[in-house]
């Protein structure tokens, strides 16, 4: 047992999960609908908005990169419409979401403009997180917003998807977003206080998970049949969110969001339920690359190179001289010696055409040579994983 601020006392457990959350380097924020808009004054909880942000603040101030995920567009947009959202058909859905995209926006906006932190909409489909080039694209667009120290506020966008093409929920969108950026942490914000055994609402002697370190059948169970109260809440697409955080290598966690400041209420020893991940994100992607059987190309590299990959460096264009396949930017390609032999694999960052028009040359030689201002590597250290005859550091496969 761990003492905490106010006196009370967190299991080992809650210390976790308090512990991860202050760990964490980049976290993302599922915001529901439930929470963000108050159905009595059909508008903004503006008193909760305030309150999150305060602890989005505090995150930031700590170091931390923060991403939201926020529902409400759609419930917004048939309040300033004046439709009912039970009755929508699809294309209603969509023009509710493109005015209220608006609304939620500017929400945001404001809320985190009290604390001088800016704010910027991203809107994703499911091909923005699945299809490589569109995944990467996005990537490096939320990386550069946190790089400037802004909050990206993302919502799936639902002004084009179809009801046959889209995440269908936003904890899934959540969970896709924080694999995409090699997030530590994903918190989801729920009208529930974790996971139980089963269904609290129907079994007063259901138990709560306080931590998950393995989501195996018996656990995917508790959430109950998709159709049930407890799940339709989101139960179930919660555990497959877990399912895909972790994975990559970002512990989740499940806490009341309904608290004004539902962040340091998990600090103050909350109750929640943790899902950990078994490896860091870095490893998680290391442990992909590695696993990955079928590369789409190849690039020879020289013994210069060789030795630099040998010391935990990236990959530069002055040490390629040879460029085979026909692979696309992202693509797994593999790295050789001149004799042949394979001695990793990795992540190009370039396509085989523009990578063969560069190969030879200084990194700053590349934008007169494409006509644009691409990365300075061929493959990034963080994107390779050496062979046992090629040696990577000793963290690569921890």
């Amino acid at each position: 047992m761990v003492a905490l601020e106010n006196g009370t006392m967190a299991s080992d457990d809650m210390q976790t999960a308090i512990d991860a959350l202050k760990a964490a380097r980049i976290v993302v924020i599922k915001v529901g609908s439930a929470l963000l808009v108050d159905d009595k004054n059909n508008a903004i909880n503006q008193t909760w908005l305030a309150g999150i942000s305060e602890d989005i603040a505090a995150l930031k101030s700590s170091g931390a990169s923060v991403i939201v995920v926020s529902s409400g567009a759609i419930a917004l947009g048939s309040l300033n419409l004046g439709i009912s959202q039970k009755t929508l058909q699809l294309e209603e859905k969509q023009a509710a979401a493109a005015a209220g995209q608006v609304t939620l926006a500017h929400a945001w906006m404001t809320a985190l403009a009290t604390h001088n932190i800016q704010t910027a909409q991203i809107l994703l489909s499911p091909d923005d997180t699945e299809t490589r080039r569109r995944h990467l694209n996005a990537r490096a667009t939320i990386t550069a917003l946190l790089s400037l120290g802004a909050v990206p506020v993302v919502n799936e966008n639902d002004t084009v998807a179809t009801a046959e093409i889209r995440f269908g929920d936003n904890d899934r969108l959540a969970a896709r977003v924080a694999a995409m950026l090699g997030a530590d942490m994903l918190v989801l914000l729920s009208d529930v206080d974790g996971l139980y055994t089963v269904n609290p609402h129907d079994d007063k002697n259901a138990e709560h998970i306080a931590m998950v370190s393995s989501i195996t059948p018996d656990i995917m169970n508790m959430a109950g049949t998709a159709n049930a109260s407890y799940a339709s809440g989101g139960m179930v697409t919660k555990l497959e969110a877990a399912r895909i955080a972790t994975s990559a290598g970002c512990s989740m966690i499940i806490c009341n969001g309904r608290d004004p400041r539902p962040l340091t209420a998990i600090d103050a020893g909350a109750r929640n339920t943790i899902f950990t991940a078994e490896a860091s994100p870095p490893t998680a992607r290391k442990k992909w690359i590695a696993g990955a059987l079928s590369p789409k190309g190849k690039l020879v590299i020289d013994d210069g190179a060789i030795t630099a990959l040998r010391q935990g460096r990236s990959l530069l264009p002055a040490g390629v001289t040879t460029i085979g396949g026909n692979f696309e930017r992202g693509d797994l390609i593999a790295v050789e010696s001149r004799d042949g032999i394979v001695i990793g694999h990795g992540l190009s960052a370039y396509s085989a055409n523009d990578a063969d028009r560069i190969k030879g040359h200084k990194s700053s030689e590349i934008e007169a040579l494409l006509g644009y201002r691409g990365r300075d590597e061929l493959i990034h250290a963080d994107n390779i994983v050496m062979n046992d005859n090629g040696v990577a550091s000793d963290e690569e496969m921890r």
